[in-house]
């Protein structure tokens, strides 16, 4: 039976006439599809219908195909699942460039991967996130054939290893909205750390989804592997690199343990996908008081300083008709994954020139506008993003202007530097809470004219056309 099979394989032709289209969707910006590992070369259809792309000939695409079938047929006990072994899973994963050379374990438990040698890495911050694509935000650039140099290094690293580790998971806990992601490690300790990140997905929900994205983590690549790619990295502890367009991310030396890198990096990458399907993806944090819950867009320096309060100090959330999620997990087993649509959005300004009052109650327009330009003492920051995003600040704009009219979301300004000190921590929380007991008056700023000049400046100079509705 086995040399049977065998044979028809090896008999199999490679037809381009019989390839299937990768399945794609399209946002504003950028065609989200699964990703592929493509340069300028033939196409391989492998017999599940999973299509790839290598700088490799015909042959060597021949040799990794017959490897993987050798694997699966000439097993002492052939079965299609076991320990370590699943068919389907490994044709996905050759379909992502790594070719299974002995075992791949999926969805381990956290005491599993322990067993595997999984330990809880020293956290590290601060390294460099190369990015492929149009972002906005602290990101270097890296050209599409030097990410295709690193992404073949890291495929055949993974491919030349005895074990990899396998992890599902979702960005946004909505299931309508989210964006599911693949990890494939050679560590367990990366999977062990990014399975506290990621919110938990139904099994197989990633194999069944059109364009999820896909985390390669080697942790144990060699750094002459990484000095040959010519990208910089931080000492031994590596480097973060992600392809908006294939949907991928990769993760070499220690750079598993920036969670904070790693996360602006899929809040990144995750954000074509959750736009297509309907979710707003914002930059925002979420305060619950009470039976509320109150979108909240604020600088980096209050946030921190009300950080206890907040549902997470992780800056993204996915607005939809469903409700609001965070992009992450929060820490907070207890808590909902979900949570109902806002009763509010705040809007934290930052102006000690007094020109913004205290609190103000905001139009949908005024909301869209003051969101748009994220003013803060003299700074615009767009969209209030501080992180890598490859989101159109102004599509963000006007998708939240429609947000707040069809749901009729009231939306205020409050001004954190009105007077000489700056209003934080629990002070600024019962500012906010306030904000929804009692009466607010609409925005009418003091001073009117130098603040709302500025404000032009910049916004006519940044973007071409501004809706009619957008205004000071």
């Amino acid at each position: 039976m086995r040399n049977y099979l065998l044979r028809r394989f090896l008999h199999a032709p490679l037809s381009h006439s019989r390839s299937v289209p990768a399945v794609s969707l399209s946002s504003r910006r950028y065609a989200v599809s699964a990703p592929l590992i493509e340069e300028e070369a033939e196409t391989v259809v492998f017999p599940s219908g999973t299509r790839t792309q290598t700088s490799h000939n015909r042959n060597q695409a021949t040799y990794h195909l017959m490897r993987l079938a050798l694997n699966v047929i000439c097993r002492p006990q052939f079965s299609w699942e076991g320990p370590g072994f699943s068919y389907g899973l490994n044709w996905a994963l050759a379909g992502k460039g790594v070719i299974v050379n002995d075992k791949a374990f999926r969805n381990l438990k956290s005491s599993e991967l322990q067993q595997k040698g999984a330990t809880i890495a020293e956290s590290l911050s601060g390294l460099p996130i190369h990015v492929r694509g149009d972002v906005l935000g602290g990101a270097l650039e890296i050209p599409k054939a030097q990410f295709s140099k690193l992404l073949k290094q890291v495929t055949s690293h993974l491919s030349s290893i005895s074990d990899i580790y396998v992890h599902d998971g979702a960005i946004g806990s909505s299931s309508k909205c989210d964006a599911k992601v693949r990890v494939i490690s050679d560590s367990p300790s990366a999977v062990l750390s990014l399975s506290n990140v990621l919110w938990k997905t139904p099994t197989r929900a990633v194999s069944h989804d059109s364009c999820p994205l896909t985390v390669y983590v080697a942790s144990s690549l060699s750094a002459g592997a990484m000095e040959a790619v010519g990208i910089k990295s931080q000492g031994k502890n590596g480097f973060i690199a992600a392809d908006i367009e294939r949907s991928s991310l990769i993760l070499c030396g220690k750079a598993f343990s920036d969670t904070t890198g790693i996360k602006a990096a899929l809040s990144s990458l995750s954000g074509p996908i959750i736009s297509a399907r309907g979710g707003l993806p914002l930059s925002a944090r979420l305060l619950v008081s009470g039976d509320s819950v109150i979108l909240l867009f604020a600088p980096e320096d209050i946030v921190r300083s009300c950080s206890d309060l907040l549902v997470s100090m992780d800056a993204g959330v996915i607005l939809s008709s469903q409700g609001v999620a965070p992009f992450f997990q929060t820490g907070n087993s207890s808590g909902p994954n979900l949570y109902k649509l806002p009763a509010a959005v705040i809007l934290a300004s930052s102006d000690s020139s007094g020109a913004i009052p205290s609190v103000s109650k905001l139009s949908p327009g005024q909301a869209a506008y003051h969101f748009l330009a994220g003013y803060q003492n003299g700074k615009f920051t767009p969209a209030y993003t501080e992180i890598p995003s490859s989101a159109d600040p102004l599509e963000l704009s006007k998708a939240v202007l429609s947000k707040l009219k069809d749901d009729q979301i009231p939306a205020f300004l409050i001004n954190a530097n009105e007077g000489e000190k700056l209003t934080t921590g629990k002070d600024f929380v019962k500012l906010v809470q306030s904000t929804l007991t009692k009466s607010v008056l609409p925005f009418k700023p003091k001073g009117r004219g130098d603040l709302e000049g500025k404000y032009k400046s910049f916004l006519t100079g940044k973007f071409k056309e501004l809706p009619e509705e957008f205004s000071f």
